[in-house]
Order: C-alpha cells, then structure tokens, then sequence
C-alpha cells in the first residue's frame, strides 16, 4: 500500500517509525512544512519523494491513503481535501480544532465511503486495551478516572524541542485524548461536561492550566488536569478507579494501586500504540470497514469538547 505521510515533525517521525514495522506498507511521498526540515527528514527514512504541495504528494502514482500529523488548524482542510481526492485518511489527533470542522470532516468521509480515521492513540495503547478487555469482560467497571496530562511549555516548542509554526491547545488537543478515552471506556456520552481555565498567556494567546470534570449518565465521573506549566514529571497519567480493581495508565505501561506492574506484552502484538493505531487504519482500508476510531466514532468527543469550551471561565 503506497502512502503519504503529511507532516515532518516529531509525531510525523513517530508515525515513520511505527510503519517501519508493518508489513507492505510503504511511504512514497512526504508533504512538509518547510522545504529544508522535509528534505532532511525524507532522507533520513528513504522517502523518494518530498515536497511543500500537499496536493502534490497526493497526486504521486498509486497513493492510495495519508496520515495527517500537520498542524491542527489545517487538519479539516487537508482531510476533506484528501477524502476528494480518493484517498483514506488518518487525521492525527484533534481531527479539528472546531466542532463545525469536525461534523465537515463525517460529512465529506459519508459523501466518498472512504475510510476515516482519527489518531486517538490512547484506544490502542496496550494498557488502556488491557482496561477495555477488563470492562468488556465485565470483569470491572470505571466509577472514576483521575488524569493529569503534564507538559513545561511556555514557549512554542514541539515535543522535539524545535520552533512550533503554530498553537498547540489544553483543550482541543490534549484533553481530546481523556475526553475520546472516557466516552470510550465507558460506553457513554457525557452528560456532564465543564471547565474553568487560567490566565491567557500574554504571547500565546492561550490558557496554560486547564481543570475539566465530566460526568456520565449513569454516574461515572472524570476529573482531568492539564497544564503546560508543570516542571516534572511530564506526560498523561491516569488513574482508573473501578469496583473491583485501581489500574494506573502511563503510556503504553501498567500498574495496579500499589505501582506492581501489570503485563501487557501480550495484549496486541506490539507495545507501541501508535504502531497499533496505524496498523489498524490499514487493515479497515484492505477490509473495506470502519476503523476503531473512525472519524464518526470520535465526533462524540468533538462533541463534549464544544461544550467544554462554551462552559470554561
């Protein structure tokens, strides 16, 4: 399957490395950003093509599917674009950063039949999985998530370090994630859903700590802290807490209450979720069948997330 992937940076390597693993999968084109950081990242993984043009990439001989990992602004233009284009669509996550642009994106995906996926990593972590299989099982169910998602960001920097050309956001990116999550684990759209923010940083123009509860209709709830203020430790951090169990997430690893490690190995057949979440956008376009996170699947948290941001103070 000939692919392009849209986006050099930091998560766009993350993407570049999973696939390396994943058999008959093969990128032909990179559409950056900037022409020097694409060359230079299209060498490093032996992509013969690159270019600025993402109509371009689209346009290379048998491309059949891109992964988008662009900047969150352009992810509605760019999937819809793709999608008119004929081909399958990965959109890193947020699938948007608007409510209005997301319902653009299911409607484009329902006009075309094409597959449409959204990168909500956390569904295909092994250790989240471990959790879904649990609930599934009827083995445990969530009466609270407690989630703490940690970054020292206080200028525009990327996950590599490196000058961002845009925005990152608390809410439309990184509470995506736990919003998408609960809704998951629990089978439930919120009924509850609300927030009070920050001050706005006086350059960025965007609120640094964030504090959002959510509450399902049957009385499961989710308390989730963000900020791009703490100094160590870094990253998302969740507490499951159920009837019969307390598990605590940290990326791909799992603990119990007591931090006694949980083994996940044999879960899926890798550790890396977002290897999990790529090799399952390719195996719904070569089934012809939605994906787990199919766009449509998550605009229930694009949902929540719209009245988040019309709740915050």
């Amino acid at each position: 399957m000939k692919i392009v992937m849209a986006g050099q940076g930091a998560f766009g390597q993350k993407h570049l490395d999973a696939i390396k693993n994943i058999p008959g999968i093969e990128v032909v084109s990179l559409a950056g950003g900037s022409p020097g950081t694409t060359e230079e990242v299209a060498k490093k993984y032996g992509i013969p093509h690159w270019t600025t043009d993402f109509a371009e990439a689209l346009a290379q001989p048998g491309v059949e599917a891109v992964i988008l990992t662009t900047p969150t602004q352009i992810h509605a233009k760019q999937a819809t674009q793709a999608m008119e284009a004929g081909k399958h669509v990965m959109v890193e996550i947020p699938m948007a950063d608007t409510l209005a642009d997301a319902e653009w994106i299911c409607d484009v995906q329902k006009k075309t039949g094409l597959v449409a996926m959204a990168g909500h990593t956390r569904r295909f972590n092994p250790s989240h999985q471990y959790v879904h299989n649990k609930i599934k099982a009827g083995e445990f169910n969530i009466q609270q998530m407690d989630v703490q998602t940690y970054f020292f960001r206080r200028s525009n920097m990327n996950a590599m370090g490196q000058a961002r050309s845009w925005v990152d956001h608390l809410l439309w990116h990184h509470a995506c994630h736990t919003v998408d999550l609960f809704q998951y684990q629990t089978g439930e759209i919120c009924s509850v859903a609300r927030g009070v923010q920050g001050p706005m940083h006086p350059e960025l123009g965007i609120a640094m700590d964030m504090s959002i509860q959510m509450k399902t209709p049957s009385g499961k709830i989710c308390t989730l802290s963000l900020s791009f203020n703490n100094n160590g430790p870094l990253g998302s951090f969740f507490r499951y807490i159920g009837d019969t169990n307390t598990y605590i997430a940290r990326y791909d690893d799992l603990v119990d209450g007591y931090e006694k490690a949980i083994d996940v190995s044999k879960v899926d057949v890798s550790m890396n979720g977002i290897e999990l979440q790529d090799r399952e956008f390719f195996a719904a376009i070569k089934e012809g069948r939605e994906p787990n996170a199919s766009v449509h699947q998550a605009l229930s948290a694009m949902q929540t997330l719209d009245k988040i941001e019309k709740s915050l103070l």
